[in-house]
């Protein structure tokens, strides 16, 4: 995932909301959004080549997201996948606080990472660049992308205000499982293409080409670019989970939109 908003204990309906875009090389294979069919509890896309995942949850009431850290333009050299944190944290049992703690001795052995987990109960943050740092998310409206957590990039920003704009409106009320064109104003957003001006560009070390063709919340390109844009909403009827597919130059390939029930009783 290249970008990720996301509302915390905002709404009532949905404790935790969360639109995000996943940019990477258009050949790399990616299985879409399903079950994991080694860990049935598990739902999401998942990484081909390494086995992990960028965005997953499980019916047991557990989620998890993960972002490269961009900063510069010198190829990462990390033995370890940082989607095998998303897959392992899914299928784990841990409280998400102990859980990314616990990363801390073996962090730098994975490619640089921003890290979402959410138990049920509390949502964390981690990563580790420049160090390993890790803390309880606040409630309130919040991005993540390649930089620092809440880092005010104009795609961020983007973002996270057409995910408040779709809380307040009534579109949030509406039945998710029958009438899913209600989803359409938050994958519309993500889709957006527009280009940030050249002074309110971050200054990741890569360029201002770069910068500026990576600014948009949807990425554009033959060779790499976004693969899905995804909604996930958190609620007590249990998980909406939409995934919108893309190949080179944005061509749609595929969308699907589902309803996960959740197991209280493997939360308790």
């Amino acid at each position: 995932m290249c970008l990720i908003a996301l509302a915390w204990r905002v709404h009532p309906r949905f404790p935790l909301a969360l639109i995000a875009n996943r940019d990477e090389a258009h050949a790399r294979p990616t299985a879409a959004a399903g079950f994991d069919p080694d860990a049935p509890a598990v739902y999401g896309g998942r990484d081909l080549v390494q086995g992990g995942g960028w965005l997953q949850v499980s019916t047991r009431g557990r989620l998890a997201a993960v972002t490269n850290v961009r900063a510069g333009i010198a190829r990462e050299d990390s033995p370890r996948s940082r989607g095998a944190l998303v897959r392992d944290f899914v299928r784990g049992e841990g409280a998400a606080r102990t859980s990314l703690r616990a990363l801390a001795p073996a962090a730098a052995g994975f490619g640089r990472f921003n890290l979402l987990a959410w138990d049920g109960d509390e949502l964390i943050f981690a990563s580790n660049h420049p160090g390993f740092a890790s803390f309880a998310v606040e409630p309130g409206l919040h991005a993540m992308s390649n930089g620092a957590f809440d880092a005010p990039w104009p795609k961020s920003a983007h973002a996270t205000r057409a995910l408040e704009a779709w809380l307040q409106s009534p579109a949030a009320s509406t039945d998710l499982v029958h009438d899913t064109t209600a989803l359409a104003p938050l994958l519309d957003a993500l889709a957006d293409v527009h280009v940030a001006p050249d002074e309110c560009l971050p200054d990741t070390g890569v360029g201002l080409e770069l910068e500026r063709m990576l600014s948009p919340a949807f990425v554009r390109d033959a060779r790499y670019g976004t693969r899905c844009s995804s909604v996930v909403l958190v609620g007590e009827e249990g998980i909406v989970f939409a995934e919108r597919r893309f190949g080179p130059d944005a061509v749609p390939l595929g969308e699907s939109v589902v309803s996960l029930p959740l197991d209280r009783a493997r939360q308790t």
